[in-house]
């Protein structure tokens, strides 16, 4: 039957939670790194036992932590992070040039291939990779040196590069998505990256379908499908069938089109989720109704999933990391919000019931399906 492990970040902590396949009753772990903020954390898809955590401090900087035994014990990995060559600037707000500094990791992408490499997206947006385990790390410049990267813009949360989707059938090919910039794909490791934002309009840009400027906000990706890119975007939510090449919307009767978090179904590739909430004023589910939203049709048509969830007065916001899959049948997912619950849909989204409802914020959800 299997089991999982789901790794939470939090913005107090993480929290390590493990059930047996049926995902009924949980033990949960925690927290590890106590009032740091716990951006997100990954496990090895090779070696399980292996986890990495992203914690920061505006006091005490940014630091990356390693687990080799599944989450129990943990050591400080290498945390060198330096951008290469002259920083150079890049735009703000009201268009005026600023340096690029690093600030923190918001995501790490372990390498669906190689147990000992390891993607860091960091803000200001950067892609790092390590491959002696997150002991190194070096930037993959030809990212940030790109020419649009002077007009780069921060979103709300900052200027961060939150998404790495690796194709598993080639790791050379990876797409990457920067808040408020867009998606960027790279066909050769990274030495050299294109935009990847032809069919995206942003109503807020000087010039709507501008090559750059979006503010994406997820990118999510079926490993047997790895051309199919689904999006959710400050509004809209978007579909790729040429890895990025192009985009159509397929928001389709979701009640709103404005969230942060998509994933993909474990065994259907056209099975997607969001979670819409009600605008980007509004950070809560609309009328205070917590619900996930699933297509069986890769978009365009809409079911809302709530049994289990809040019908009423729910006022939280689920956040770009903070909804996943694992790879049991049926499929579990998992959602984490901002009020501190961790919800498990234990057969595809038909039925929730909440793993921990008391946990700080939470930032990231990711879970591991083990033998």
């Amino acid at each position: 039957m299997g089991s999982v492990r789901v790794l939470v970040g939090t913005q107090k902590g993480a929290f390590v939670c493990t059930s047996d396949g049926a995902r009924r009753t949980w033990e949960v772990q925690g927290p590890h790194f106590a009032g740091w903020e716990v951006y997100h954390c990954a496990g090895s898809p090779l070696e399980p036992d292996r986890i990495w955590a992203s914690q920061s401090t505006s006091w005490f900087g940014q630091v990356v932590q390693r687990s080799d035994d599944g989450g129990r014990t943990w050591s400080t990995a290498g945390n060198a992070f330096a951008y290469e060559g002259t920083p150079g600037t890049h735009q703000w707000y009201d268009g005026s040039p600023r340096p690029w500094a690093f600030t923190r990791v918001w995501h790490l992408e372990p390498s669906p291939v190689d147990p000992d490499v390891i993607f860091a997206g960091v803000e200001d947006a950067a892609l790092f990779r390590s491959d002696d385990g997150g002991g190194t790390w070096r930037e993959l410049a030809g990212l940030r040196g790109h020419g649009t990267g002077p007009s780069w813009a921060p979103g709300a949360g900052g200027m961060c590069l939150h998404t790495v989707v690796v194709d598993p059938a080639d790791p050379r090919r990876m797409a990457v998505a920067v808040s408020a910039a867009g998606v960027f794909r790279t066909e050769d490791g990274g030495d050299s990256w294109a935009p990847a934002n032809r069919g995206l309009r942003s109503e807020h840009l000087p010039e709507p379908e501008a090559e750059v400027g979006h503010c994406v906000h997820k990118l999510a990706m079926h490993p047997d499908r790895p051309d199919t890119l689904f999006m959710q975007k400050h509004w809209d939510v978007m579909r790729s069938d040429d890895h990025g090449r192009s985009w159509t919307e397929i928001s389709g009767d979701l009640p709103t089109d404005f969230g942060f978090a998509v994933d993909v179904h474990a065994h259907e590739p056209d099975t997607v989720y969001v979670a819409p909430i009600t605008s980007d004023a509004l950070h809560y589910p609309p009328d205070g109704c917590l619900r996930v939203y699933r297509s069986r049709s890769g978009g365009g048509e809409w079911e809302p999933l709530g049994t289990g969830l809040p019908d009423s007065g729910c006022y939280v916001n689920v956040l770009r990391d903070a909804m996943a899959v694992d790879r049991l049948d049926p499929c579990g997912v998992y959602l984490g919000t901002t009020g501190g619950q961790l919800y498990v849909s234990p057969d595809e989204g038909d039925h929730w019931s909440a793993v921990a409802e008391h946990l700080p914020r939470v930032l990231s959800v990711e879970v591991q399906t083990l033998s």
